[in-house]
């Protein structure tokens, strides 16, 4: 099995290609090519697999995480794929990604291994 820290390394990785796959585009750019639409989506898909593959435990440890919302996210893409708004998945791309970005960093900063925790 996995070890759960390289499951947050998933999400961390994603949110990187999801920034530089966006980093020139703006919303118009984006809802006009599939590539990058299908590239963004197959990136919050992983974001949204990994909360499934870590322990409660670890979640509980770090509640600002939206940890449910990023699994219903990653479920509403998924399976209503004709019926996906593209703003929104703009919006996580842009807005979203970048401040999991850096919860994600810090956790894996924090847990076992890592330097300890800011108070």
């Amino acid at each position: 099995m996995r070890h759960e820290g390289l499951y947050l390394t998933d999400i961390l990785q994603a949110t990187d290609y999801i920034a530089e796959f966006i980093v020139e585009a703006d919303f118009e750019a984006f809802q006009k090519s599939e590539m990058l639409r299908s590239a963004v989506v197959q990136k919050l898909a992983i974001i949204g697999e990994a909360p499934a593959r870590v322990s409660e435990d670890l979640k509980s440890r770090h509640p600002q995480v939206p940890w449910p919302q990023i699994v219903a996210f990653r479920n509403i893409l998924i399976h209503g794929y004709f019926g996906i708004d593209w703003e929104v998945v703009w919006r996580a791309a842009k807005n979203r990604c970048p401040v999991l970005r850096e919860q994600i960093a810090r956790i894996l900063a924090c847990e076992p291994g890592g330097p300890k925790c800011p108070p």
